[in-house]
Parts: structure tokens; sequence; C-alpha cells
């Protein structure tokens, strides 16, 4: 194994793709309702995903204040749409004014009010080209088996703090939160319908693609 990268050049790739005055004013307004949205280098990878998948489809828990579905409208086809879910209307508002001070129109963002486990089972199966997770810890696995459905094949479901303050791998920590993220991970690595790769960056980023089945005689 080669060294872990140092906190300058994780500092630095962190910094590789700069944020505008939009996402700038959004993290703003994340900060004055206590959300943390996700880091500018895992914005700027789930722009990247959605840019390979040319995504027309996106479903997103926790839209926060607009941080990270600013980042996945930017990477998503011009005809795409984001539905995305938050117990929290207020933070829903705020997403929306982060989406209309970014010029995006306002058909191509869905804001649906509930909980994510509420919300889910009501989406369209096979529809999405990616799911993205940023809620409540202890229901990513649930999140997890709602994404595989939602997913069309080669779609990717993403769940953000997947390193979680480097708490993940201290085998010493086991808090309830820590332990909902490590199973999380170990059910996506278990599952041989999934490709899946954890990146170290922000907070960390577990991706896995949903693989194409063979069709049955």
């Amino acid at each position: 194994m080669t060294d872990p990268i140092s906190t300058q050049s994780w500092s630095y790739s962190e910094a590789f793709v700069a944020e505008d005055d939009v996402l700038a004013r959004a993290r703003e307004r994340a900060g004055e309702v206590g959300v943390v949205a996700i880091s500018p280098g895992g914005g700027a990878a789930l722009r990247f995903l959605a840019s390979v998948l040319d995504a027309r489809a996106v479903a997103e828990i926790g839209t926060g204040t607009g941080v990270s579905g600013l980042w996945l409208l930017r990477g998503m086809r011009s005809d795409g749409v984001l539905t995305t879910v938050d117990i929290e209307t207020e933070h829903q508002r705020l997403a929306r004014e982060t989406f209309n001070d970014a010029g995006i129109p306002t058909q191509r963002a869905r804001t649906i009010a509930g909980a994510a486990l509420d919300v889910l089972p009501r989406l369209t199966d096979g529809h999405y080209d990616i799911v993205f997770v940023d809620g409540d810890k202890a229901e990513y696995s649930a999140c997890l088996r709602e994404a595989v459905r939602l997913l069309r094949p080669g779609g990717v479901v993403a769940f953000d703090n997947a390193l979680w303050h480097d708490r993940v791998a201290d085998p010493a920590v086991r808090d309830r939160d820590t332990m909902a993220i490590r199973e999380v991970i170990r059910e996506v690595g278990d599952d041989d319908g999934l490709v899946p790769v954890l990146l170290p960056v922000g907070d960390g980023l577990l991706l896995a693609k949903k693989e194409w089945l063979p069709e049955s005689d």
C-alpha cells in the first residue's frame, strides 16, 4: 500500500473543482439552519457521476439547502429531473432558493416533504439513474434496499458520510450511527448484484453500481 495522503494533498483535491457564489450562499444557508452539506470534493464527484451516467432521473434523500442537489443537477442532462426528499420543509424552501439562484427551471427539481422510508416506496421501480442518500444514518440499510429497487440496471446508489468523521475505520467506536454505516458498507460489499467503491472524498462517499441481470429463460 502507498502512504496515506497528507492533509495538504486532501485539501488540494477537495478544492480542485471550485464552487461558485451560488453554492457558497447555499453553504451559508446550511450553516444558519444547522445542516452539514456535502463537501466540495463530494459534490464534484456527484456531478461527475451524473454526467458520466447522462442522468435523466435522480432521487435524493436529504435535501438540505440544495448543495448536493445543485451539484447533481449540474451534471445531469438538461431535461433531467431531481426528486429530493426531506422531512424539513424549511430546508426545502431554502433549497428552492438555491436552485432558483442557479437558474434551474422549477420543473427540474421536485421537492417532496416527508420521511425517506415513507416516500421512497411510492417512487417508481427501475426509473432512476442515481439514488443519493444523505439522511438518517440508522436508515441507510433500509434506503439501500429501496435504492436497489428504484435504480435501473447500470444505475448507482451513493451514500454520503461513509467514513463518518474517521469513526467507521476505528473498531473501538460502536455508536448507533457508526454501526449503521458499517452495516451498509458490509451489505454493499456482500451483494453480488452491486459493484462497490468507497471513495475518501469529503467525509467518505460509498458508491455501488446495480449490475445488469441476465434475462431468465
